[in-house]
């Protein structure tokens, strides 16, 4: 073991201690065992950042990257001989550096940053590099905002309100506190988190891998899975609203229960409910919404559910005194959520009935509840920039992920599938399928979706779910539910299936975004009235009639075959801070979206969610509303959307100002 006289955590780039990093005090053939688990591509990149060595880049190293498919190539489709290769240098690179005593690393420079990012990237169009940029977040946060209150707004009193204190709010916490802009977040529950503080069901975690799924200022090196538990999200985003002084601005057990936008001022009256049951009213000159599209639990309105003399709530919801051991348990639904929730209890139930309307298609993920292999776990801890370097790569695997998958082939004819690449897709799920269950025909019929891949959340899978599902105490039940008696759900066949707990794992009231919040804006418009169950927003951030009224989330933001939700959040929130500050910078109170670009927006999103397979699947999802519009989805690439985040467009709106000082133009409510 060599050792050096610095052991102590070096403190790279980044949000305080997210990218604490440890010298090297291994020896060579610790060394070399670290790096046979690595995740090569991104390991090459860090290097080649800290060494300045381009051989570690060559191209003969670059991987092909192929179209990614129900699974993902490992190490990025490179070859044996090339990955041989890769080894070798990066253990005489690490040896090397160890040697040198671990020096810190010199600030990047910015060609090479470029240099490196072709190599992971290949021949990607030249407009990816700010957005690739961005989420490298190298040498400095790209997305911080480029202008302070003090400066641009010299004594000006303007606040903002933001509605949710998970990732979201978070993210708007800390780029407004970077702006210098006074600010207080609102939270319903105790704690931060959001769905992350909320969901504590058995079984709960990531299905998106995790180094993506992080704030791009908050860079996490030591996630201990790929797709991490609950417990070890919630406690991120906890420590990044500590270690950011945010925690200060939250108001915990706070419900908003309106916004009213006031004419005479050009600011948000908030009404909202205390922890002690007050009632009290803010005055705010800007809103963030931060409410996230699966918070309000949907429950199905099944008759005789009030009769039930057991225990029964939302997944969502789950006890934390209940006490499901040798009990007779109903999992009603067959989504994301009891997906994890199944497996997780099945050996702990006296008999398991999961009630299913549509099974949902999986994608082969062996490792998905595997930790990060010790060696990947040592690099990460141990050489700079790795982490960054790995979340790039995941973010930029899923870029395009399976959105070519979706899309829908008019020429194409079949019962099922949308495409030729869509039918490759199912045919490799299919397979995955049938290998798990070739002893167990009747479950094969049931568990195969007759929907096209991609009409519906697909899910991660290792197996553990069919496991589940053949246990002999356990049933998948795909009669109807036709009612609930004290003892039993009884369904459309008649027979009583008796449980004393039901778990309803029915989802989230997507597309009632907001709800049941109050919005009224310019001239008494009510937001929800307005809406008529079928949200839209320019962007997914404004709406006509609503100024300074930003969310993060909203209508058709979802991305859900590509990228994370943390991605389009970012791109919201920072969004918002350029329109704020261009604003200010005009000497206007605030801005009001134009109808035009929002209807044009809406016309070209709805265009493209039909030519997706949630668009023309007669199937039912949370990603369409009771209207049948595909209200949640963000159908094109993440370039675009960072394309039309990037920087505020304010030719798209019309400052609006107090009253005292310029007379707005008056609008219709009903338009």
């Amino acid at each position: 073991m060599t050792t050096h006289a610095r052991s102590e955590p070096r403190k790279s780039l980044g949000l305080d201690e997210f990218d604490a990093i440890w010298p090297i005090m291994a020896d060579s053939a610790e060394i070399e065992a670290a790096v046979a688990e690595a995740d090569l591509p991104a390991l090459l990149a860090a290097l080649a950042m800290i060494t300045g060595d381009e051989a570690l880049i060559a191209a003969d190293l670059r991987p092909p990257n192929p179209p990614m498919g129900a699974s993902i190539k490992p190490q990025g489709g490179m070859s044996a001989e090339a990955q041989a290769k890769a080894r070798q240098l990066a253990i005489q690179a690490l040896v090397a550096y160890r040697d040198q005593g671990s020096p810190e690393p010199a600030a990047p420079n910015g060609e090479m940053l470029d240099r490196i990012m072709r190599f992971l990237v290949q021949d990607a169009s030249s407009d990816y590099l700010p957005l690739l940029r961005h989420e490298l977040a190298l040498p400095q946060d790209m997305g911080a905002p480029n202008w302070k209150l003090g400066n641009v707004a010299p004594g000006r009193d303007f606040s903002v309100a933001i509605i949710g204190a998970g990732l979201s709010g978070i993210a708007a916490a800390h780029r407004l506190q970077q702006a210098g802009v006074p600010y207080t977040v609102f939270e319903r529950k105790p704690d931060v988190g959001g769905v992350w503080w909320a969901n504590s069901y058995p079984g709960c975690r990531l299905d998106t891998p995790n180094f993506a799924y992080s704030l791009s200022f908050a860079q996490k090196q030591d996630w201990p899975q790929q797709f991490s538990r609950q417990p070890e999200i919630q406690s991120y985003i906890a420590r990044v609203s500590e270690v950011a002084g945010l925690r200060e601005n939250i108001s915990f057990n706070t419900e908003i229960l309106s916004l009213v936008w006031q004419e005479d001022t050009a600011r948000w009256l908030v009404t909202l409910r205390t922890a002690t049951g007050e009632i009290e009213r803010r005055s705010f000159n800007a809103i963030i919404t931060a409410v996230g599209q699966l918070s309000q639990p949907a429950i199905p309105n099944i008759p005789g559910l009030a009769r039930f003399s057991g225990r029964h709530f939302h997944s969502a919801e789950w006890p934390s005194d209940i006490d499901i051991l040798g009990k007779r348990v109903a999992v009603v639904g067959t989504g994301a959520s009891a997906y994890q929730i199944v497996p997780s209890i099945v050996d702990r139930v006296n008999s398991l009935h999961v009630f299913q309307r549509n099974p949902p298609w999986m994608l082969p993920t062996p490792t998905y509840h595997d930790d990060i292999r010790p060696g990947m776990a040592w690099l990460l801890k141990h050489v700079p920039y790795y982490g960054r370097w790995f979340r790039f790569w995941q973010f930029w695997i899923a870029a395009e992920g399976r959105l070519p998958l979706v899309e829908v082939d008019e020429d194409w004819q079949h019962p099922i599938s949308v495409s030729r690449a869509n039918e490759g897709l199912r045919q490799e799920c299919m397979v995955h399928l049938e290998m798990q269950l070739q002893d167990r025909p009747d479950l094969l019929k049931k568990l195969t979706p007759t929907y096209p891949p991609g009409a519906k959340r697909m899910l991660r899978d290792n197996g553990v779910w069919t496991s589940a599902l053949k246990q002999p105490h356990a049933s998948l039940v795909t009669e109807r539910i036709d009612h609930i008696e004290d003892d039993a759900i009884v369904t459309a066949d008649g027979e009583r299936h008796q449980v004393d707990v039901i778990v309803f794992a029915t989802g989230f009231l997507a597309s009632d975004y907001l709800h049941p919040i109050e919005v009224k804006g310019r001239e008494g418009k009510d937001l929800h009235e307005w809406w008529g169950g079928d949200c839209r927003a320019h962007l997914g951030i404004t709406v006509p009639g609503f100024p300074n009224l930003f969310m993060s989330g909203g209508p058709n933001t979802g991305v859900v075959v590509n990228g994370s939700a943390i991605f389009s959040a970012e791109c919201a929130v920072e969004y918002a801070l350029s329109a704020i500050g261009q604003t200010l910078s005009a000497g206007h109170d605030a801005i009001d979206c134009r109808m035009e670009p929002f209807q044009a927006f809406n016309d070209a999103v709805d265009a493209e969610n039909l030519r997706k397979a949630w668009g023309v699947a007669k199937t039912t999802s949370w990603y369409r509303n009771a209207t049948g519009r595909a209200s949640q989805t963000w159908p094109f690439s993440l370039l675009e959307y960072w394309r039309l985040t990037e920087r505020a467009d304010l030719d798209e709106y019309v400052f609006v100002d107090a009253r005292s000082r310029t007379e707005p133009e008056p609008i219709d409510p009903h338009n």
